[in-house]
């Protein structure tokens, strides 16, 4: 097997808040020296780790650093990593969005990509002409684009659209047409970013089996970036894990996968350790927890409390949980708001009571992601209010909710309650 993209030594610097050096006689030595006499920049420093949490003493950063692995024809890789970690510039390099700061890529066949909504569309023009024109920048003559044309418009189901101009989608349809000409124009690399996610579940659906299609039946290679670690794990095969620009892991999918999860916060409880008197709202503290303490069994209701401080009044105020798989697939909602359709509360502190039922969990890995947040406005929880528990069969009980069916470690939800909540 031949290998269709090979990444060599590859590094990507920004200079935080300016583009230029500075001065017009520095930004033309670097022009020459890098377009001219094909040299590195002559104004390139050591700069920080692509560390997006702390403060950094450099005003450069490396948002990519030292990149190097190969891709085989065929292959279905995931890129995976938290937010900031390089996925996205490392795409946008190979799709020539950007160039390196240091490195090559060497690319086998056209790159069909798919980065963002709207990548590679004139607003202006029709669904039909955007069609031809992605065609023709990726080499096609109009002859093969118009075999295609029928397949693309159906799949992408904006037919009635398809000659009313672009700007006038919304952003599901640009992503769904979008990936439908990325996907039917037989590029030899498919290049898929998160855009997937704008669009609804049905189209997901679809997306997903024609990649499927595409690698397995086809044999064309996929670079496939998400934070839905259930689709990643069934679409690829491979995985990269990059942390702060530089990767951490390579190998099978479900290896990748597991060295990603096992970096996550780990925790049953939470204590604010700073609220700020000053934000309109504060999380002051979560746990989770079953009759038996820290033991979960999928034959005991499981207990979920929450501790918000509201400090000034909040019109459409939003307090609840999402529970997700092991894999971050979305289980099941619940929000404070369907108790009585109240959507605010006066300024005070308030206790709310959660609780899944026995028997609704199967065995598994699960996480609580809090929602607190002035609606469409701002959220007040983050990735430190995350919650992590892990449901065992009860060895005495005759009940087993677990079916083999899933494909992976998911459960079967039946409802999830909110008990209230009280102001202390």
């Amino acid at each position: 097997m031949s290998t269709a993209i090979e990444f060599n030594n590859i590094s990507k610097q920004y200079r935080l808040g300016l583009v230029s050096t500075r001065t017009l006689n520095h930004d033309l030595k670097r022009w020459w020296a890098m377009n001219i006499m094909g040299k590195e920049d002559p104004y390139l420093k050591i700069g920080d780790t692509n560390d997006r949490s702390t403060r950094g003493d450099s005003e450069y950063v490396w948002a990519l650093k030292n990149i190097d692995f190969k891709v085989e024809e065929g292959d279905v890789v995931g890129i995976i990593g938290k937010n900031g970690a390089g996925k996205s510039t490392l795409l946008k390099i190979l799709s020539k969005v950007t160039g390196p700061t240091t490195g090559t890529i060497r690319a086998r066949g056209r790159i069909g990509s798919l980065l963002e909504v709207g990548t590679g569309f004139h607003a202006e023009m029709t669904g039909r002409e955007n069609i031809f024109l992605n065609g023709a920048i990726l080499g096609m003559t109009k002859s093969e684009i118009s075999k295609k044309l029928d397949e693309i418009v159906d799949f992408s189901g904006c037919e009635r659209y398809i000659d009313t101009p672009v700007k006038r989608y919304s952003s599901g349809m640009t992503v769904r047409l979008g990936f439908a000409v990325a996907a039917f124009l037989e590029p030899e690399i498919l290049v898929v970013d998160e855009v997937l996610a704008v669009g609804d579940a049905e189209f997901q659906k679809k997306a997903i089996g024609k990649m499927q299609d595409v690698s397995q039946g086809e044999g064309r290679t996929v670079l496939f970036v998400s934070h839905n670690m259930a689709s990643v794990q069934r679409l690829c095969t491979r995985g990269v894990l990059l942390e702060n620009g530089q990767v951490k892991f390579m190998g099978n999918i479900s290896d990748t996968i597991h060295n990603y999860l096992n970096d996550q916060v780990v925790q049953s409880e939470y204590r604010n350790p700073n609220p700020n008197p000053k934000e309109k709202i504060n999380v002051l503290w979560a746990k989770v927890a079953s009759s038996l303490g820290n033991i979960f069994y999928s034959s005991t209701p499981i207990d979920v409390d929450l501790c918000v401080e509201v400090n000034q009044p909040v019109k459409d105020l939003v307090v609840g949980f999402n529970l997700i798989s092991s894999f971050r697939h979305p289980l099941a909602r619940t929000d404070y708001n369907d108790l009585d359709g109240r959507h605010s509360l006066e300024p005070g502190t308030y206790v709310f009571h959660f609780q899944i039922p026995a028997n609704t969990l199967s065995n598994g890995e699960y996480t609580i992601n809090f929602d607190v947040a002035e609606k469409a406005v701002r959220s007040y929880s983050g990735d430190e209010t995350l919650l992590t528990f892990e449901v065992s069969v009860d060895p005495t009980s005759n009940i087993n909710v677990f079916s083999e069916n899933l494909p992976i470690k998911t459960s079967i939800i039946r409802e999830l309650w909110i008990k209230g909540y009280e102001r202390v």
